[in-house]
């Protein structure tokens, strides 16, 4: 019976966190975490992430900067011309965009920039938008498991490296893996729903004014300092993946480091940000304005307050689950990604979803070779369709041809979600058997 109590706080609280929104769903996960203390479980602050935590806020700070000095705006430029290159492929091109932005950002909010740029440019090509959107959207969310300074791959390098699975090596398998499903995943996409003309949705609100025309593409002028925050973010990049691989394991150059890894990130991320203040001499002040920095500590808290309430369960329980699972996981190790894949749906983190049941995954007995092909189902977070990123590709697709149905699940995120992430998986099986 308690158990049975313990389960619906644990749901309750985070749908209640999903029906909020924002930074609500770690509010409700701080609710969730208080009424299983009171129900007898054993909450302690081991269970917080705040390696992880840490990790998303100094990689923010970092993007902050250099949006705030106008790299971000730069770099939308870059993908706006690479984009209008050739409009009716976009399909394919602007998953290639957000994938990369997201893999040297660290974070799926530099996806936002993108979206509208993505509309434009489908309408421009007479492209369906839902299609390029949804691809986008699931591949800013993939590549976050393919980024050297996401706090997802960092806490899975950390978790696996005593098994013998390295950063540079998880690296290798994951970023060819989400890249590469990128490309079955738009031509899928390119076959879902109507096409733009034949939509009775868009031949309404063309009719009502709603549609604008496509946009020119924007003369831009890159003001003075951008580029060179978008070098110094850069460089911060090549020496966090330098300094983890002098100091990892497998290669050893530098053996017991005074700044272990995910200190020398968080340190190295903060440094690059008041490096960028001071060569672009921007106003510190003003960083806490931009979207980057508010979407990122909202971001932050949702990871403290779910991460939290889904650890102190998991560890609860982790015998029973031992007991219960370890036979079926070993069996059948594809499962993981499975129920990978249900709780990042709610979740809504990769490294929350990560840091709850990884490490429970290698205690049951489930290889690292699984742990790693497994891991691109942390980026589920399209099911409920809730997810900000997700939410303002609807909200930006003027046409009406993103749109959420009836019967929530029912929208064009859902199936190229599933095949991205599938693909992925099968990917990371046969590359982890090569590299690791």
């Amino acid at each position: 019976m308690l158990l049975a109590l313990q389960i619906v706080i644990l749901l309750g609280a985070i749908v209640l966190g999903a029906r909020m929104g924002s930074i609500a769903i770690g509010f409700a996960g701080g609710l969730g975490v208080l009424l299983l203390g009171l129900t007898g479980m054993k909450v302690t602050a081991d269970d917080i992430p705040f390696d992880v935590i840490g990790i998303i806020m100094c990689v923010i700070a970092a993007i902050s900067a250099m949006q705030l000095a106008g790299g971000m705006d730069y770099l939308v430029q870059l993908a706006e011309r690479f984009l209008r290159r050739n409009p009716s492929r976009v399909t394919l091109y602007a998953p290639i965009v957000t994938w990369l932005m997201t893999v040297l950002a660290g974070t799926g909010h530099t996806a936002f920039s993108t979206l509208p740029v993505i509309v434009e440019v489908a309408k421009e090509g007479n492209v369906r938008p839902s299609r390029p959107l949804s691809v986008a959207v699931i591949a800013s969310q993939m590549a976050i498991v393919a980024s050297p300074i996401s706090a997802a791959v960092v806490f899975m390098a950390a978790t696996l490296e005593p098994l013998g699975v390295g950063y540079l090596q998880l690296l290798a398998v994951m970023i060819p893996a989400t890249f590469l499903a990128i490309f079955p995943t738009a031509w899928l996409a390119n076959r879902l729903g109507k096409n733009l003309r034949d939509d009775p949705e868009y031949q309404r609100r063309v009719e009502a004014g709603l549609v604008s025309h496509p946009a020119p593409a924007s003369e831009y002028v890159a003001p003075k300092g951008a580029k060179a925050s978008v070098l110094i973010f850069v460089i911060a990049i090549v020496l966090v993946m330098a300094y983890a691989t002098l100091i990892s394991d497998q290669v050893g150059l530098i053996a017991n480091p005074t700044i272990p890894r995910n200190e020398a990130i968080m340190a190295i991320m903060l440094a690059a940000a008041a490096a960028i203040l001071l060569v672009t001499r921007s106003s510190a002040a003003e960083i806490l304005n931009t979207q980057v920095f508010r979407s990122g500590m909202s971001a932050s808290v949702c990871v403290l307050g779910v991460a939290w309430l889904g650890t102190t369960f998991i560890n609860h329980y982790i015998a029973q689950i031992q007991d219960i699972s370890g036979g079926v996981l070993t069996s059948q190790p594809w499962l993981l990604a499975v129920v990978l894949f249900f709780a990042a749906s709610l979740l809504y983190s990769q490294a929350a979803t990560a840091k709850a049941l990884i490490p429970a995954a290698l205690a049951i007995g489930v290889s690292p070779l699984t742990a790693v092909a497994a891991f691109p189902a942390v980026s589920a977070l399209f099911v409920l369709p809730t997810y900000p990123t997700l939410l303002a590709a609807v909200e930006m697709d003027d046409t009406g041809s993103t749109r959420i149905g009836k019967y929530v699940f029912d929208h064009p995120f859902i199936l190229p979600g599933v095949v991205c992430i599938a693909v992925a998986v099968i990917l990371g099986y046969a590359l982890g058997a090569i590299v690791i």
